[in-house]
């Protein structure tokens, strides 16, 4: 017997497993990449190396009205570090400059003042104006044209007036923008409901280029890349994280090439190989992207990406957040079936595109094709059947369940981290 340590909200559980052939470990070929210097050396160096781009602190000068966005509280982004680091390089070149920090919540919920110290600590709280973003309140948004796909481009007007703009963030698979980071700081970052639901279509979400790890000919990346260029997204600083969500990477500067670059690394170093099972076991690498079932339809990708055809797909995910929204619960819980959710979703027309369809979506398409139990909080386990998803308690218990599908001599794929990794 061995056992594999599977993240779970802020701890891990242990999957006990008896070795052999028919129990595989799914993770990224350059999984034991070691970074050259401490994290905030790393963020210092890209800093200091900025591409194809002026300095951070050349590009300040003249600026007063500032603004960076920064990602929001489900995404584990070391902003403590990184944001200190970009203000040192702002005083650096224009110490008079007014500073704002936009948070970008997309279409989550406000970042609360206890999430914001954890995330910023206590000098910037204390010494930095920082403002959620609302994507609701439409007197806040500015327009900015039409999208490539043809929705409304609205954006916050703190980022439209900024004499300056800049971001940070992180790099990392997305199940269907490719990557995060860059570009996904404005929209859905900080763009209006709206604009981020029609870019979020049905039409959008089944292409087959809206893919994990994949930019090319990528609609919603279409998109993404027109709204940060009307909103004039002038510098990034992008990090890449390892399982302990530490930063091992970063670029910063122009913010298509320097993303680019980040997207290059990450790429090359989470690639990995199918390994199809029977039964595959995912997680979405922990808090805080498992913070709830709205997130966690991430890392079951990951599984569907490697599933035989009817696999059981076990999902390993905290959900202390709850669900994520009930919206996306509805989307599915007040249908008979995924399928005939997923009849409606594909009915619905882009500009009617209602929040959540997109991620209420992919879980369909999912469950369509596998079972999945999820392995999670049990105050949920209701819900989540509500939502055509099976539950257990344990892992033990989850497994007993894929068994009894799939049999005993059942081919087991194990993925630790789903949200880590490029299966294909």
């Amino acid at each position: 017997m061995f056992l594999i340590k599977l993240p779970y909200h802020k701890t891990y559980l242990d999957l006990p497993l008896e070795p052999g052939p028919k129990v595989r470990l799914l993770t990224p070929e350059n999984h034991e990449y070691t970074p050259d210097g401490t994290q905030e050396e790393i963020v210092r160096r890209a800093l200091a190396n900025p591409i194809a781009s002026p300095p951070l602190s050349e590009l300040v000068k003249g600026k007063k009205n500032i603004v960076i966005i920064s990602s929001d509280h489900t995404r584990p982004v070391p902003s403590h570090i990184n944001i200190p680091l970009m203000l040192e390089e702002i005083k650096k070149g224009n110490p008079d400059a007014d500073v704002t920090i936009l948070v970008a919540t997309g279409m989550h919920r406000p970042t609360t003042d206890e999430e914001l110290l954890a995330k910023f600590g206590q000098k910037v709280v204390d010494e930095v104006k920082i403002v959620n973003h609302l994507s609701e309140k439409d007197e806040d948004m500015a327009f900015l044209g039409i999208l490539p796909s043809g929705g409304e481009l609205w954006v916050n007007k703190l980022a439209v007036e900024a004499d300056l703009l800049l971001a940070d963030g992180f790099i990392e698979p997305h199940f269907f923008a490719g990557f995060s980071g860059g570009r996904k700081s404005v929209l859905p970052g900080v763009a209006s409901r709206k604009t981020v639901m029609y870019n979020h279509n049905s039409t959008f979400i089944s292409s087959p280029y809206a893919r994990t790890g994949n930019l090319e000919n990528n609609p919603i990346h279409r998109d993404m890349l027109f709204a940060a260029e009307k909103a004039k997204l002038a510098f990034v600083l992008n990090v890449v994280i390892n399982a302990k969500k530490e930063i091992i990477y970063a670029v910063a500067g122009h913010t298509v090439e320097a993303h680019l670059k980040g997207c290059a690394f990450v790429r090359e170093l989470v690639a990995a190989k199918p390994i199809p099972g029977d039964i595959v076991i995912s997680t979405n690498g922990g808090y805080p992207l498992d913070q709830n079932l709205y997130q966690a339809v991430k890392g079951m990708t990951a599984a569907e990406a490697t599933a035989k055809p009817g696999a059981v797909i076990i999902m390993v995910a905290g959900c202390s957040d709850g669900l994520g929204g009930e919206d996306f619960y509805h989307q599915l819980a007040d249908f008979p079936s995924p399928q005939a959710a997923m009849d409606t979703f594909l009915s619905t027309a882009k500009e009617d595109t209602p929040a959540d369809q997109w991620e209420s979506q992919i879980l369909c398409r999912m469950l369509i094709k596998y079972k999945v139990i999820m392995v999670s909080d049990p105050k949920l386990a209701g819900r989540f059947r509500d939502m055509h998803l099976d539950y257990a308690e344990t892992l033990e218990e989850a497994l007993t369940m894929a068994k009894a599908i799939k049999g005993d001599d059942a081919e087991i794929t194990v993925i630790p981290d789903g949200v880590g990794v490029i299966v294909g």
